[in-house]
């Protein structure tokens, strides 16, 4: 006769119902220190590092290269943004956007997060000297040590620009990736810098508009807390415009590939944009959201053509003086 496997609440049930309730306990608690990353915010860093890379190259750098690159500045950003999850476990305990991050659920006890945060930044120095160069593993730091003291400690809950200056912490990853194959900061990656940072006011704000009582409630001073739905929305469109034009000036190192599709793509934003403020100015409510979602396919979309352009290697515009 076959052995009985003991039943829940028979003896010898405990052992495995503590197994079992220990693997899940552990899977917990290895995803509420990854949530302390923000790995929707790291995708930045996958989608703008990898064309600057090869961008750089003027084609495929070493894998092993963009690997090193890519792991480095992922543990850059999770130190950042779990440095960022402790300072503000007061506000995003209480906003309906944040309330489900780690540290507003005392998932992960503060001081833990603490650490898991510095060890990363600390990791991620010593990662990319060690793999890229010294060059970028300061960007990386300093990147880290401007978005926690800068935006998070200062800005973030003190003015209204607070986003439009804490973004500049999102635009290194290109810097970055470039200094890991040259080696030095070029003109190109400062290009691409602007581009991200004027990217940055329209995509946020656009989610700001969405969650204005969110941030009313923690008395940070986003944007359309302070001021009304028609100037948020007319900034919205002055920053769009600066972000498109500022991506035409990579034309100089890239070929006609880059050239139409930023375009394209550059108009279909305006539109959007220009449709939101539109809207707005008629009493409308708009969706703001729509524009906040094309925002990410739009960042996607160009630095994907930069991307192309950079691997297909057809020449280039280059400067017409």
């Amino acid at each position: 006769m076959p052995p009985v496997s003991p039943a829940k609440g028979m003896p010898g049930s405990t052992a495995v119902d503590a197994t079992t309730t220990s693997g899940r306990s552990a899977r917990a608690v290895l995803g509420a220190y990854i949530a302390l990353m923000k790995p929707r915010v790291i995708e930045l860093l996958l989608v703008t590092t990898i064309p600057a890379m090869l961008l750089a190259q003027r084609g495929i750098p070493s894998l092993w290269l963009v690997l090193a690159t890519l792991l480095g500045g992922t543990m850059a950003a999770g130190s950042a943004n779990a440095l960022n999850c402790v300072w503000d476990a007061d506000i995003d305990a209480v906003m309906k956007r944040t309330k489900a991050r780690p540290l507003a659920k005392h998932t992960v006890p503060v001081r833990n997060a603490l650490i898991f945060g510095l060890a990363l930044g600390v990791a991620s120095f010593a990662f990319l000297w060690l793999t890229t160069n010294l060059l970028s593993a300061v960007l990386a730091v300093a990147t880290i040590m401007f978005y926690v003291l800068i935006y998070t400690m200062v800005l973030k809950r003190r003015t209204a620009q607070n986003i439009v200056w804490g973004g500049a912490a999102g635009c290194m990853p290109v810097v970055i990736g470039w200094s890991a194959v040259t080696g030095t900061v070029g003109w190109q990656p400062l290009v691409m810098f602007g581009v991200i940072f004027c990217w940055t006011p329209p995509h946020f704000w656009a989610l700001a508009m969405k969650f204005k009582d969110d941030y009313a409630a923690v008395n940070v001073p986003m944007l359309p807390v302070v001021a009304t739905r028609v100037e948020v929305s007319r900034q919205i469109v002055a920053y769009s415009w600066a972000m498109v034009g500022l991506s035409l000036l990579l034309l100089p190192a890239t070929s006609w590939i880059y050239g139409v599709f930023a375009v394209v793509f550059g108009a279909w934003f305006l539109v959007f944009a220009h449709r939101l403020h539109n809207e707005v100015r008629r009493g409308q409510e708009g969706n703001p959201m729509k524009l906040f979602h094309l925002s990410n396919t739009y960042l996607m979309l160009v630095f994907v053509a930069l991307a192309a352009d950079a691997v297909v290697g057809l020449p280039t515009f280059g400067w017409p003086f």
